[in-house]
Parts: C-alpha cells; sequence; structure tokens
C-alpha cells in the first residue's frame, strides 16, 4: 500500500455519489409503537409477531431450553423442538422432509450452492431476490438469467445446455411487485429436461393457498421430489429463521455438504418456539391467510383508484406503487408517514432503475380505520407538488 493514501477515502467518494443520486440508507430505530403510525411496511402478514400466543411459545422454548442453540445443529444446536419445527413445516407444505437453518437468506444459500456446483447450470429470474442471486454465485455453477416469468426462456435454456445437471430456482411471490411466478408451467419444463425446481416460499407461506401453505402447494406441487422449496420463518410466522423442504435426499445433501447450515449456529429456541406457535394458529384460524389476501387487493384498489401505477391483482400480501425515481419515492414514503402510515420505499439496486415505489404490505388485521388513513395518504401522494417532510419514514431501501 502506497504510504499515506488513506483506505476509507473511497467510501467517502462512493458514499457522496450515492447520496447524490439519492440512494443513500440509513437505520431508524422504531419504537414499539411505530411511532404512532400505521404498520403497512413490514412483512408480518398475518399480524402474528406480537401475538400473546407466539410470544408464550417464544417465552416456553427459553425457559426449557434458554436463549441460544449453543452450537451448530450438528454439534449441540438441535434440540427437539428443532426437530419438530422440521417435521411440522414439511407435513403443512406437503412436503416430505425438512431442514431448519438460521435465517431465510442462509436457507437460499444452502438449497441452491448445495444442490449445485461447478459443472452445473443455475437459471435463475432476472428479478430474483438478493439472496438468491448470491446463492447463485457461490454455488460456482454457469448461471443464465433468464427474462421475469418467462417459462419459454426457462426451457431454452435446460434444452440447448452442455451440464448433465441443471437447477431452475425462482421467488413464488416476488417480493417488490408482488406477482406469482408461473408455478405449474416452470415445473413442467423442468421434469421434462431433469432438472430440479427450487421455489422460494418466503412472501407465499402463510398467505398464499387456502390455508396458506404456499404457492407451490396452490400449484399442486406440493411432494413432488425435484421439487425444493425454501422458505423464511420471519414473514408470515412472526418469528425468525428459514427453512429447505424437500426429498429426503434433498434434506440429507444439505446436512452433509451444505456449508450455510453446518457452520453456522442452530436457530434460537424461544424463535423456534413462536414458529411453532405460529403453525398452531394457523391449524385454528385457516382464515387468515384469505384476511390477508383481502387486505392487498383492498389496497391495491385504492391506490389504483387514485391513478397511481399498482398491480391489478395482488398474488399474496405485497402491493407496490410505482413512483418511477428515488427522490419521488422518498417523498412519497414521507408524505405518507405525515399522514400517518408507515410504507416501505424501494430504489435502485432493490429494484431497476426508474421502478422506484412505495411498497405496501397488507396483514390480516388491518381494519377499516387503516384502510382510511391510508387513502389519505396516497391522496396526498398523488397530489403532491414535490413540497419535501422531514419526518421517520421507516424501511427505506
Amino acid at each position: 500500500m502506497t504510504s499515506g493514501r488513506d483506505p476509507l477515502a473511497r467510501l467517502r467518494t462512493a458514499a457522496e455519489q450515492r447520496a447524490t443520486a439519492g440512494l443513500r440508507r440509513r437505520l431508524r430505530p422504531r419504537t414499539a409503537d411505530h411511532g404512532g403510525l400505521i404498520d403497512l411496511a413490514s412483512n408480518d402478514y398475518l399480524g402474528l409477531s406480537r401475538d400473546p400466543r407466539l410470544i408464550e411459545g417464544a417465552i416456553a422454548a427459553a425457559r426449557a431450553w434458554g436463549t441460544g442453540s449453543t452450537g451448530s445443529r450438528l454439534v449441540t444446536g438441535t434440540t427437539e423442538l428443532h426437530a419438530e419445527l422440521d417435521r411440522r413445516l414439511a407435513a403443512f407444505t406437503g412436503s416430505a422432509a425438512g431442514l431448519v437453518f438460521s435465517s431465510g437468506f442462509l436457507a437460499n444459500v444452502g438449497a441452491v450452492a448445495g444442490l449445485a456446483g461447478p459443472g452445473d447450470l443455475v437459471v435463475s429470474d432476472q428479478v430474483n431476490h438478493a439472496s438468491i442471486v448470491d446463492a447463485c454465485r457461490l454455488s460456482r455453477s454457469r448461471v443464465e438469467i433468464v427474462p421475469h416469468r418467462d417459462t419459454a426462456a426457462v426451457e431454452r435454456a435446460l434444452a440447448e445446455r452442455e451440464e448433465e445437471h441443471a437447477l431452475v430456482v425462482t421467488d413464488a411471490v416476488f417480493s417488490v411487485d408482488g406477482d406469482l411466478a408461473p408455478l405449474a408451467g416452470l415445473h413442467r419444463v423442468v421434469r421434462a429436461h431433469g432438472a430440479l425446481l427450487v421455489v422460494d416460499e418466503a412472501h407465499a407461506l402463510g398467505v398464499v393457498g387456502e390455508r396458506g401453505q404456499g404457492a407451490a402447494h396452490a400449484a399442486g406441487l406440493a411432494g413432488e421430489p425435484d421439487v425444493v422449496l425454501t422458505l423464511t420463518l420471519s414473514k408470515s410466522l412472526g418469528a425468525q429463521g428459514g427453512a429447505v423442504l424437500g426429498a429426503p435426499e434433498v434434506v440429507e445433501a444439505l446436512v452433509d455438504t451444505g456449508r450455510s447450515f453446518i457452520f453456522d449456529t442452530g436457530l434460537n429456541p424461544p424463535a423456534v418456539g413462536a414458529a411453532l406457535a405460529a403453525l398452531d394458529v394457523l391449524d385454528a384460524e385457516p382464515d387468515l391467510p384469505g384476511r390477508a389476501r383481502e387486505r392487498a387487493r383492498r389496497m391495491a384498489a385504492i391506490a389504483a383508484g387514485l391513478g397511481l401505477e399498482t398491480t391489478a391483482a395482488p398474488a399474496a400480501a405485497v402491493v407496490p406503487v410505482v413512483l418511477g425515481e428515488p427522490e419521488a419515492a422518498v417523498r412519497g414514503a414521507e408524505i405518507c408517514a405525515a399522514h400517518g402510515a408507515r410504507v416501505g420505499c424501494f430504489r435502485p439496486p432493490s429494484v431497476p432503475k426508474g421502478r422506484a415505489c412505495l411498497r405496501l404490505t397488507a396483514r390480516a388485521t388491518v381494519g377499516e380505520a387503516d384502510l382510511t388513513t391510508l387513502e389519505e395518504a396516497l391522496a396526498g401522494v398523488a397530489g403532491s407538488t414535490g413540497r419535501s417532510l422531514t419526518v421517520n419514514i421507516g424501511d427505506n431501501r
């Protein structure tokens, strides 16, 4: 290193460039009551994260097992609760076997990088979540990015490949636009070409399907041996962690070789206890997923009625409101906060250039007063003249 050179100078320069482009991000700690704002930004789709039943499940697990799992799952980090959650998640989604990870991000890394490697092909949708993008890179496979929801492009990639083994990976519900992957069509293509289909159910579990069993189950793919599911416990289930579900051979392979499973500390017991309690709630209240989807449809109708660009028919709980440039999205989130609603604000690289948006997220517990507040807030966005406000806008990606 050249003497006297400042190794942090390039970081400051890059930060200045991001600021000029309207892409600086800041942590904004929230209060327990969201600062008096209604929550239309979180992924708590069923409203379970503060449910007393989940809290008691976490407390009971902490009392029995302590606050930490104490080691990797292959050493001391698998309790009886972990084994139960492995089984319960598999049964709920119609899968043969399950394996709980400490996060949904690591579950995606484990599934893709653990089931594909050098000399293989991975086909990935161009708007897949960042965890899938990183998993593809870590697999060291040849990766082919295909246009969004383009089954024909996937088929061409598989038909023209030279590799013997191939894996197709997609979000079930895409995390910003909220649209649904064509899973039945993808599965037909995958089966015809002897590949595996990996489906990330993060935004579908608990919301899509009659009982919230996920998009693959709703598409009739539950238990298919060439379908692998990944998911997170931190959204509809109101807890923390992730999982990979599939054939026993898949789980066995990840236990033996999955680096993000083997070398990570197991999920903490309170999170496991909360997730198990959430599955009990879904069994007891099977109408919760339908309520979340109905709220999302009403939120989209409110935005469309105000002339804002949004999705016509939300597949799950995510409702985007596209505003274009980053500054417009930030201003829109500020206006919503000023009207009493916390919404998501998504900017590049989380979304493509020119597609910065507000991301509204429905919850099964959203009430009529909340929808009225949202309508007033979005009316302010629609009529905005560009005046900037200084308020806490919450999630700012």
